[in-house]
């Protein structure tokens, strides 16, 4: 299951879908009231395998449409993800593999009890296969055969066509299916139509199966996973306005026999629609980091829910033949079997204990397995784990994220708020990362280089406007719409080009005041009034670029207050000519720092968000209000001794003059670190102490003299940017060495690099 989108609401509704199950295989009312256990078993306890599947839908069958677009060009699906098919693929065949391993031992523990029974006394050959690929060979085992199909069935389907083709058909099958089930007595009036589910009833028994019943509840959950924006009012008013309508339809199918099964309603579509989107605003209202919190709970425990989940479905009828039987042993049958409730409620506590006791043994088992799946989860959706056995990575400090963000408001211009640049995987921080964060913050505007880097937070859950700055190539426009993201507009032929795409899009227009990088130039007043003419565009924002900001000198000065001057002059035009003119803004961090005064709705902070600036001067001069996020850190591989004249690394760059003790690092050029800090340019902290580099720095590998500091170890750790003692390694001092801005460093560290949340 793709973790990287877990929501508590969905975990803990789980456990409540397990007990519904249980239900509908004890009937917890029937010894009280009959309509009241209809209602119980037959209706509400139905939202339980269709919400299964959606999960199965929104973290698996989602990525087959994340990964194939086919309203775009071959070379830009290509370019925004169709090369991640093979992953795709593979993350299949390890789910396809884990449900039919599950399904098996399922199959291997019902056996005796089938035997026992007589279940397994087959006519044919095939009624075999029917059992075995349709029906489950137990009662409540019908259920991973269907997810298969279903599963298979889309994943077919989505190499040809797109989502919402994939719906109607999904939903198509629905129907066909609805007919051999809940209305299954309107059949009985169309001979023709009755003789032909007849004939399907000899290939399988139910129409509730992986070709009628899972799909649709696959592809919903697909749909709704990859959705943006939620009104949680509006969901529990669509829910429970479709539930009651479920209610009814249920109750009149029942008072009128129609029903030859009860799984399906058509209510049940929009009554899961709306009750998982409920499911989902749980974790927006919680928040990340309550949820991070619980995730890293139970990552310390020794089971989590979603085992217990599973095992609960797969034992509780075992669980139901041994309540009978103590029952009857303990000549308590009227007590245990004959009290419904009793019943229930025996069965679901002995279900849950053994699926407890189950999970833990199998965790036990395959406990080194299991560690590294849930870490690999916890990863995705957060950063590593607090103490990471990586060879290298990244830790972020969102406390200082935090307090930068407050410092920075407080700086903004009344009215103005923050729109953090997150671009370059927010200056090699971790875009998703950050901007979850950030969210959490309660920031809802971004803005990115292009794309791929808005479809990536979008994929991640992030909310807000999501503004590209760079380029997007026409073939990508649908990708624009799909995912929410807001284009600019970089001059007056791209305008035409969005105008044309046939379907509306968010822009900000792009304002060239003097960077002559992008943007419309503002005196071209006619174009940019052109512009607000065209009806294929949503206008929500207009901008320029700063160019020198960054400098107070006189000249540098004089050319700010020029570009401002241009922008606000072209902004009075417009509304001069009647125009409404839309949220603007022209500051980014340099701009917010040394020109507040020049205003704006947004503030398009960059490398002031992550608590420094781009030379290490501007960062010393905010040293105490401006905290570092990132720390860079690696291990100790190797410890050695060079005898005199004996030389290490590539080149022999380093010679020893003396007996010299080298450490080896496991981090290089490839993971960000610049080559020019070579041959002692640059040095690292290693318990408290610096150490100088020494000879080159290689792709994956580094070495250091640690000659005189004690007790160097292999698997000690290495700060390479942060703090180690009373030692302190800036990344605006890694930049002062290699003569380049943070910005650059920051942003080129690597992706194999993980960023872990301190």
């Amino acid at each position: 299951m793709k973790t990287k989108q877990s929501l508590c609401g969905l975990d803990a509704f789980r456990l409540a879908a397990a007990f519904l199950v249980i239900a509908i295989h004890t009937s917890p009312l029937a010894g009280f009231h009959g309509n009241a256990d209809f209602f119980l078993t037959r209706i509400l306890a139905r939202v339980a395998v269709p919400f299964f599947l959606m999960i199965t839908g929104q973290f698996i069958v989602a990525d087959f449409f994340d990964n194939a677009d086919h309203t775009i060009s071959r070379d830009t699906s290509k370019k925004l993800g169709q090369n991640a098919n093979s992953s795709t693929k593979l993350k299949l065949k390890k789910y396809l593999s884990k449900i039919c391993l599950l399904y098996m031992a399922a199959i291997l523990i019902y056996l005796p009890i089938g035997i026992y029974s007589g279940l397994y006394h087959f006519q044919t050959a095939y009624d075999g296969f029917r059992m075995l690929i349709f029906d489950g060979t137990f009662y409540h085992l019908w259920y991973f055969p269907a997810c298969i199909i279903g599963i298979l069935i889309v994943y077919l389907l989505s190499r040809f066509l797109s989502l919402p083709v994939i719906a109607a058909i999904s939903f198509i099958l629905y129907i066909f299916g609805l007919f051999g089930d809940s209305y299954y007595g309107l059949t009985y009036d169309i001979p023709a139509v009755k003789e032909m589910y007849d004939y399907m009833f000899m290939a399988f028994s139910y129409t509730r199966n992986g070709i009628f019943f899972a799909p649709v509840f696959l592809v919903l959950g697909a749909v709704i996973g990859r959705q943006v924006h939620t009104d949680s009012r509006l969901s529990a008013i669509g829910f429970c306005l479709s539930f009651m309508a479920m209610t009814i339809e249920g109750f009149m199918l029942h008072i009128h026999h129609m029903q030859r099964h009860d799984s399906m309603y058509i209510m049940l579509i929009p009554t899961m629609y709306f009750l998982y989107r409920l499911l989902l605003d749980v974790k927006r209202r919680t928040g990340n980091m309550e949820y991070r919190s619980s995730l890293q709970s139970h990552i310390g425990q020794s089971v989590n829910i979603r085992q217990v989940t599973t095992w609960i479905y797969v034992i509780h009828p075992a669980m139901i033949i041994v309540v009978r039987a103590v029952g009857k042993l303990l000549n308590q049958t009227e007590l245990f079997v004959s009290n419904s409730l009793v019943h229930y409620i025996a069965v679901s506590l002995l279900s849950l204990i053994s699926a407890y006791v189950i999970a833990y043994i199998c965790r036990k088992l395959m406990k080194p397995k299991m560690n590294r799946r849930i870490h690999r989860a916890f990863d995705h959706t957060f950063g590593k784990s607090p103490t990471p056995t990586n060879r290298a990575w990244i830790e972020l400090d969102m406390v200082a994220l935090q307090k930068n963000v407050h410092f920075l408001q407080s700086k903004l211009p009344e009215g103005s708020v923050l729109m953090p640049a997150v671009k370059a995987d927010a200056y090699g921080h971790g875009a998703v990362l950050i901007s979850r964060e950030l969210n959490r913050l309660g920031i809802n505007h971004f803005c990115v280089a292009c794309a791929d880097e808005g479809v990536e937070l979008r994929r991640n859950g992030v909310k807000g406007e999501i503004l590209i700055l760079g380029y997007t190539h026409p073939d990508a426009f649908p990708i624009l719409e799909r995912y929410k993201l807001t284009q600019t507009v970089i001059d007056y032929a791209y305008a035409c080009q969005l105008n044309n795409y046939g379907r509306k899009l968010h822009v900000h227009i792009g304002i060239d005041t003097g960077m002559h990088r992008l943007g419309t130039r503002s005196e071209n007043i006619d174009d940019i009034i052109s512009i607000f003419h065209m009806r294929g565009l949503i206008i929500d924002g207009m901008y320029t670029h700063l160019s020198v900001s960054d400098s107070l000198f006189p000249r540098a000065k004089a050319f700010t207050r020029k570009q401002a001057d241009c922008f606000y002059e072209t902004i009075d035009r417009l509304k001069a000519s009647g125009y409404k003119v839309p949220k603007i803004h022209l500051q980014a961090s340099y701009g917010l720092l040394n020109y507040p005064e020049l205003g704006g709705d947004y503030a398009r902070v960059g490398i002031a968000l992550y608590g420094v600036l781009s030379a290490k001067e501007d960062t010393d001069k905010y040293a105490n209000l401006l905290l570092p996020v990132l720390s860079l850190k690696a291990r100790v591989s190797s410890v050695r001794t060079l005898q005199k004249d004996e030389s290490a690394g590539y080149g022999m760059a380093f010679t020893a003059v003396k007996e010299t003790k080298i450490a080896t690092l496991s981090i290089g050029y490839a993971d960000g670190l610049p080559r020019n800090l070579s041959n002692g340019v640059g040095s690292v902290l290693i318990n408290g102490h610096k150490a100088k580099i020494a000879g080159r720095i290689c792709m994956d590998q580094t070495i250091i003299d640690v000659t005189d500091i004690p007790y160097v170890a292999s698997g000690d750790i290495v700060t390479i940017i942060g703090t180690s003692g009373n030692e302190m390694i800036g990344v605006a001092d890694i930049a002062e060495q290699t003569h380049t801005i943070t910005n650059e460093v920051l942003s080129r560290l690597g992706s194999r690099l993980v960023r872990i949340v301190k």
